[in-house]
């Protein structure tokens, strides 16, 4: 929503976010953002049929912001890498943090696939296993750069957090290419 606000208006979706941050409530979500904008080399031009997609979230106290450079092949989206930017407070085992993140990116980038939605058959989930719901492979996995604010502060949840912002990263991403919105999971061809 936040990007289809920000192109209305006619002005860059990083720029509209930071710009409606308050600095008092939200000065851990500006300081994601920022970091995931400046290391992933948001706004320089991307290969044609290229676009950037941006998304922010919080859950466990933590903040995600990712920025996604996606294209599209043979209709479907494609990521060629994500950054993140993560206000976690702090971080006390850094490559177990980044493999949380990493983690959480890959799997969120499973569930946008055609064929891997959850399905109920008599009130039942049909899918029990990996087998049943296969997750990305590696060679389908962008490179996922992860890079923590500093911050002394007593260390949030890491969990679950990298999983919800990559959807909507990839989806303003393909609305950037085709000007089509994709707002149900898995997206569809």
């Amino acid at each position: 929503l936040a990007d289809e606000v920000a192109r209305a208006a006619g002005q860059d979706p990083v720029a509209w976010r930071l710009a409606r941050y308050d600095a008092r409530k939200h000065d851990r979500h500006g300081a994601a953002l920022r970091l995931a904008v400046e290391r992933s080399g948001y706004g320089k031009p991307l290969p044609a049929g290229h676009a950037w997609g941006v998304a922010v979230h919080e859950s466990f106290g933590s903040v995600v912001a990712y920025v996604a450079d996606v294209s599209l092949d043979d209709g479907k989206p494609k990521v060629h890498a994500v950054t993140a930017g993560v206000h976690a407070n702090q971080v006390v085992n850094p490559s177990a943090a980044e493999a949380q993140i990493q983690g959480g990116a890959v799997y969120g980038l499973a569930m946008l696939q055609p064929g891997y939605a959850i399905t109920l058959k008599d009130g039942v989930v049909e899918q029990s296993q990996f087998s049943d719901y296969p997750p990305l492979r590696l060679p389908d996995a962008p490179p996922v750069a992860v890079h923590f604010v500093s911050s002394h502060e007593p260390p949030t949840g890491l969990g679950e957090p990298g999983v919800p912002p990559i959807a909507p990263a990839v989806a303003n991403a393909v609305a950037a290419l085709t000007g089509k919105r994709l707002r149900r999971l898995p997206f569809e061809s």
